[in-house]
């Protein structure tokens, strides 16, 4: 059969620039064109980098889908379809909300792990069969988990090639997290796993894109020693409770650790507790900080802006705290209640989802009644934070100590967030992986 896979267009968020959407490729439809291409023909693509081809006859077309991303999945479903080409849907909110789905829109639904449901799914589209539904009938374990078929990657397509998952997953629950849904697992990988495809990347940055990087603590230790022999620089994901681990954080340092991603989320413990991160405690995060800064780590602190102790007062007091700790990069976002999680289930039993319209929500979006707030004043204070933070004041402001970080820093604070349109269309005229590789120099800078 030839099989086509799809990633639907992202829509952009108001500090976005076209950046984002060319920033990695789709790891997850890489993983299932490795199963694919098995005993199959297969092609990988990505509406954000051309638009989708429909005339080239496919057996059989994959999509996969955010939630977001669900009525774009939808319309170019029903294209293929009236092709007589039959239509799967997998992904993250096919396998937490498959619910949310209208019963008309694909051939069949693919709920959980591909590696668990895309061999059925294969045998039975060629056999003309196939089933309204399918689910990985058994946990999944990290021996199971494919690599990406990273050699089907378009060169030049996207900033950064360099990504590679040592886990699915996270071992924590809180309310707002699609992790929160009771069809998700934690599962890790075999290290030797996770190697070969640091080797298969080939490139001396590696972006590990993990919910939890160290979502197990003994299995990490295993881990970034086993990384310190590839003498490579690398970044990821933990959650805030790393600074309760030092030496860990050494091993990690000695391995090539340049900047962790980590979800604070709140600097209000009422919020934290409200929505269930029990891995956070936000007496300790000045902690945290310093555990990170003295060890030369450079942080990018993720920020969630509606939880229900929230007032217009938040922001000003959350920019006062990131600029005064010199924390690095800050993404932040508007509370979404994504369906199939316990905020959602709580929410709508509440009254205050105020609509259902799946493309809005992003995290760039007001979807639900705020407790402490109207929802102008959420989006509005969204919008001032970012604007604030990444403004040439308080960039200079929040500029690291350490001179050696700086070079890595203002690239990101300035060519990626302030003038981001800018730099977009340097990477349209000489090449995304051009410029991508260039930051990955920055990212190398001694020091």
């Amino acid at each position: 059969m030839y099989v086509k896979l799809i990633q639907p267009k992202m829509e952009r968020r108001p500090m976005d620039s076209a950046i984002k959407s060319r920033m990695a490729p789709p790891l997850g439809l890489l993983t299932v064109a490795a199963i694919v291409r098995q005993d199959h023909r297969v092609v990988l693509e990505d509406e954000n980098i051309r638009p989708v081809v429909y005339d080239d006859r496919p057996d059989l077309v994959g999509i996969t889908v955010t939630v977001d991303a669900l009525p774009r999945a939808i319309s170019i479903a029903r294209r293929f379809r009236a092709l007589g080409v039959p239509v799967v849907a997998g992904g993250i909110h096919i396998t937490t909300a498959w619910d949310t789905v209208p019963p008309d829109a694909f051939d069949a639904l693919c709920i959980g792990a591909a590696e668990g449901t895309w061999p059925d799914i294969l045998r039975d589209a060629a056999a003309g069969q196939l089933r309204p539904v399918y689910r990985c009938a058994r946990p999944l374990t990290g021996t199971d988990i494919v690599s990406p078929a990273y050699d089907l990657l378009t060169e030049g397509a996207y900033l950064y090639c360099n990504i590679v998952h040592t886990s699915r997953g996270c071992p924590f629950r809180c309310d707002f997290c699609y992790n929160s849904a009771p069809e998700r697992q934690y599962v890790k990988r075999p290290v030797a796993d996770v190697l070969r495809d640091i080797r298969a990347v080939g490139a001396r940055h590696i972006m590990f894109i993990d919910d939890n990087f160290a979502g197990d603590i003994p299995w990490t230790y295993e881990l970034v020693r086993a990384l310190k022999p590839l003498n490579i620089k690398w970044n990821a994901a933990v959650s805030v409770d790393i600074a309760r681990h030092g030496s860990l954080l050494d091993e990690m340092r000695a391995s090539g650790c340049e900047s962790l991603f980590l979800g604070f989320e709140s600097i209000s413990g009422e919020n934290i507790a409200g929505v269930h991160k029990v891995q956070n405690d936000t007496a300790q995060y000045d902690a945290v900080v310093e555990a990170l800064h003295s060890r030369g780590i450079m942080i990018n602190a993720s920020f969630v802006f509606g939880l229900d102790g929230d007032t217009p007062e938040t922001f000003r007091r959350t920019l006062e705290w990131i600029v005064t700790r010199r924390i690095e990069t800050v993404t932040s976002h508007i509370l979404t209640p994504y369906p199939g999680t316990a905020l959602y289930a709580r929410m709508a039993a509440q009254g205050r989802i105020v609509t259902e319209d799946l493309s809005r929500y992003n995290t760039a979006h007001v979807v639900f009644r705020p407790a402490g707030m109207t929802e102008e004043e959420l989006y509005a204070g969204y919008l001032w934070l970012y604007r604030q933070v990444y403004s040439f004041r308080n960039i200079l402001r929040r500029l690291p100590r350490a001179r050696g970080q700086r070079p890595a820093y203002l690239a990101f604070n300035l060519l990626y967030r302030k003038f981001g349109r800018w730099t977009d269309l340097l990477c349209r005229l000489i090449g995304y992986a051009r410029i991508g590789r260039w930051g990955e120099r920055l990212a190398r800078y001694p020091r």
